[in-house]
């Protein structure tokens, strides 16, 4: 069955000749690894529904347990086939969040022999379980894995850590919003926000700038979704119920009045002139509620697969998995950390920027996303070509997982053969991913 298809060829190639080189890392210390015959299968995300929407009671166990099971029931592939499951979350939004990755496998209907496992990243979670996936793949550990990145932005709890031995007397208890807290960074003392006008200033970008690139996000969001290109990645979520048996049924009971979420929420037309009406964050800065990330609950979850469990399955997969790259950055401009990605990812690869036909980087914040284009010079007609968190939003851990599957689905779109997705992360790290359309490859 395999022949039938164009991407036969590239499976038997595997990784160009020339670019075996990129096996480990160095240049600007980071890591850098390539992979000859991973392939991503399918994926499939949850709409990106707006914070305090019709997610807002949804734990992301069951969020990140739906896109499981439709991923499965997508590829035609059966539970009992996977052989390890990794799973992202940053914040909690449950009590029950240390059993994440178990829960999502186990209710998924994977076999409970099969490992599951949790990483973390940061912003950079999603790309992190596809590089952990392809990790495992490639050494033989596992030849079939199924990834989730999942978030509640909206459940992210109030919390203190200094109660545990009680209340002193008088003393006001010391509660805290988890998710506004962890916005700063305490080594540098500084906020993600203020990491993005450090960059603003470094690289001359105007309040002008950045509401234009945000209304611009907005546009093409809006574009794209109208043009049901976002459809064709999104399962509807309704209420439901995931029965175990032997266990305990979990669920999604959707707020409000929601029947059936099945489209992003938060894109809409925004023009420069509304968004430059907003206060910025800070004074003086660019940075506005209107051209930063929009926060909102999502999950998103795919499937890594070596090239002879691509065979054996016999479809088409999405993409092949080329190579991973993970950098360090100083904490204070944490946000140019796509750049130096980029870079050694391209490097290692032996590609030139021309090369990528379409990118997908993180909008953290618009200032931030600016400085990484114009450190690299890319094309703006190359990046984020279907919008991006500005007007999606940045679900934190399901970010990564679906820039990965949009840019995917870009390169089948266009027929051309590269792409990377890739982002900024908190504390100072930037990660990337090079992914190949099989049925563009020579």
């Amino acid at each position: 069955m395999i022949g039938r298809h164009p991407f036969a060829l590239s499976l038997s190639k595997g990784w160009p000749e020339q670019n075996q080189h990129c096996q480990e890392f160095t240049m600007s210390r980071g890591l850098c690894q390539s992979f000859s015959d991973t392939w991503i299968l399918a994926g499939v995300r949850t709409p990106m529904v707006d914070y305090c929407g019709a997610f807002a009671d949804a734990n992301p166990i069951d969020l990140g347990i739906k896109v499981a099971r439709e991923v499965l029931q997508r590829s035609g592939i059966a539970s009992a086939r996977i052989d390890s499951v990794l799973a992202g979350n940053m914040a909690p939004g449950g009590f029950d969040q240390f059993y994440v990755p178990r829960h999502i496998g186990l209710y998924a209907g994977v076999p409970h022999e099969v490992p599951a496992l949790m990483a973390q990243r940061i912003c950079g979670t999603g790309f992190e379980l596809f590089r952990q996936a392809a990790e495992q793949v490639a050494t033989g550990a596992a030849s079939l894995a199924l990834i989730v990145g999942t978030e509640s932005m909206t459940r992210n709890p109030i919390a203190a850590f200094e109660h545990r031995q009680g209340f002193k007397l008088g003393m006001a208890p010391q509660f805290k919003d988890y998710m506004w807290e962890a916005l700063t960074d305490p080594a540098p003392a500084i906020s993600m926000i203020q990491t993005a006008e450090n960059l603003a200033k470094k690289y001359g970008i105007t309040r002008e700038a950045v509401d234009a690139f945000a209304s611009e996000s907005f546009a093409r969001a809006v574009a794209a979704q109208e043009a049901g290109f976002f459809a064709g990645e999104i399962v509807p979520v309704g209420n439901e119920v995931f029965e175990l048996d032997g266990y305990k049924a979990r669920g999604i009971r959707l707020s409000g009045k929601t029947a059936v979420a099945d489209r992003d929420t938060h894109p809409r037309i925004s023009p420069p002139e509304v968004l430059a009406k907003l206060r910025p964050v800070f004074k003086d800065g660019v940075q506005t509620g209107g051209n930063s990330s929009a926060l909102t609950d999502a999950a998103a979850a795919a499937l890594v697969a070596s090239g002879a469990a691509a065979r054996e399955w016999g479809g088409k997969p999405l993409a092949r998995l080329a190579a991973a790259a993970v950098v360090g950055v100083p904490p204070e401009i944490m946000g140019i950390g796509p750049a130096p990605a980029i870079r050694l990812l391209l490097d290692r690869a032996g590609l030139k920027l021309a090369d990528i036909a379409r990118f997908e980087i993180n909008e953290a914040q618009g200032a931030q996303t600016l400085a990484v284009q114009r450190e690299l010079g890319l094309d703006p007609a190359r990046l984020n070509a279907k919008g991006g968190a500005i007007a999606l939003g940045h679900p934190l851990a399901a970010t990564g997982v679906r820039l990965t599957i949009t840019v995917a689905r870009q390169l089948q779109e266009i027929g051309e053969r590269w792409g990377i997705a890739s982002a900024c992360v908190g504390g100072g790290q930037g990660i990337a991913l090079l992914v190949e359309n099989p049925q563009a490859a020579g």
